[in-house]
């Protein structure tokens, strides 16, 4: 109750006085289709000549006959070291323990990544709601209130500070040798910053909790991008845990269609840039895993795809204009620039956690903590922005919950049938 007064007093949150409803943008320049190909025609600048560019290079076997001081640039960019690819395949890197540190020790570590998780993205997913929902003031008095509308824009703070924090970490710790063309990672960073850009969008026109369950929906596109993409196969309770999602899901987004539902709360755009925002995530997760081949680390991974994203970003912005005038949206409003400065920190950091904890404790605790915060994330929203949840969509959150908690048990104990066929095979070897 004292974190939601606190939340609520210094960021000007009020679950009594709802953001009023968004029922028909102010130009065809505010429209988000619109603003939708304005944003893919700004990284087609940056895209298009990188196209023509590395395809003189390949035609021109630029590695044969290529020289000077930009050679060693241009062959990282292009062609990278492709016989990485083919190195052995290097001991795991998350390995879960260093020696044999005491339990006391591992409960601290499990404690530090849970906390760090959860203090990280529910502090992000609060800072989300109230700078897309809810109006800034005016520093004069009975100057109008106005609201931020420039999503790509928070796209490019939390890029160019993912950015700085990969950059110090990369140079500051021993990490493999690089050996992915840097281009690839171009692919992976647009698909990136589409899905970020619809999920701030998304939230002009649906209510938070809509959007959470809905990303914990994306487990069935991602299946559908692993089969279409990697090739890959599922077992029996992948697709039954995905389908008691999808049922959870429409649950409670039925169950919240009546007319009791705030004004502006679920449209049909909402739903359209929401289906964007998984699409373009499930193909980046599983670009991702292609790239992976390459032996990187994922804060190699982190640093590339960021990198890209700074770039399309910025060009975009300058091109229409947003990034000057969302600089001079923070300096009317310095609320918003503290709001975005701590969404992009804890945006940063919270990638950090994610590596360390999956690396100390292994991707099933990670996810168990990570639904735990989904969960939470829907409380704290319902509690400081007042949105109603009737008791068919509360039964439809529990199974969705349920489904995901199912997943990780279904996956944990495949993991360790297939360590003890391993075990027996060795033995029998011996």
């Amino acid at each position: 109750g004292l974190c939601c007064f606190f939340w609520s007093s210094s960021w000007g949150v009020s679950a009594e006085d709802p953001p009023p409803a968004i029922s028909t943008q102010d130009s065809w320049g505010e429209f988000w289709m619109v603003r939708f190909f304005l944003n893919i025609a700004g990284y087609g600048t940056v895209l298009i000549p990188g196209y023509i560019l590395i395809q003189y290079f390949k035609r021109n076997n630029y590695l044969e006959t290529g020289r000077g001081i930009c050679f060693p640039v241009i062959k990282s960019c292009v062609f990278g070291h492709e016989s990485k690819s083919l190195a052995p395949d290097e001991p795991s890197s998350s390995a879960r323990v260093d020696g044999d540190p005491s339990t006391t020790q591992q409960a601290l570590k499990l404690l530090f990544c849970a906390a760090g998780l959860q203090i990280s993205y529910l502090t992000w997913g609060v800072l989300q709601e109230r700078v897309m929902t809810r109006t800034y003031t005016g520093s004069e008095p009975g100057s109008p209130g106005e609201k931020f509308r420039d999503s790509q824009f928070l796209v490019f703070m939390n890029r160019i500070l993912a950015l700085t924090v990969a950059g110090i970490y990369c140079a500051l710790t021993k990490q493999p040798r690089h050996g992915a063309p840097m281009y690839k990672y171009s692919f992976a960073s647009l698909s990136n910053i589409l899905s970020s850009w619809c999920q701030y969008e998304a939230l002009k026109f649906i209510s938070f909790p809509t959007q959470v369950l809905a990303k914990a929906s994306k487990v069935i596109p991602v299946m559908l991008m692993g089969k279409l993409v990697s090739h890959k196969s599922y077992e029996y309770w992948e697709y039954f845990t995905a389908v008691l999602i999808s049922i959870g899901v429409s649950m409670f987004l039925l169950s919240n269609g009546g007319d009791s539902r705030p004004s502006g709360v679920t449209t049909f755009s909402g739903v359209v840039i929401l289906s964007g925002y998984i699409v373009f995530d499930s193909f980046t997760s599983n670009w991702q895993d292609s790239l992976f081949k390459y032996k990187m680390s994922s804060v190699q991974m982190m640093f590339g795809v960021t990198l890209f994203s700074c770039l399309f970003t910025v060009f975009s912005l300058l091109e229409q204009g947003g990034l000057q005038e969302a600089i001079r949206f923070m300096t009317r409003h310095p609320d918003f620039a503290f709001h975005a400065a701590l969404l992009s920190v804890c945006s940063a950091f919270g990638q950090l956690f994610i590596f360390y904890t999956i690396n100390k404790f292994g991707a099933a605790v990670f996810t168990i903590i990570m639904t735990l915060r989904q969960a939470l994330a829907i409380l704290l929203s319902c509690l400081l922005y007042g949105h109603p949840v009737t008791p068919i969509g509360s039964v439809g959150v529990a199974v969705v919950f349920l489904a995901l908690f199912l997943r990780v048990y279904a996956r944990s104990r495949m993991k360790r049938k297939g360590r003890k066929a391993a075990d027996i095979v060795a033995v029998q070897k011996v």
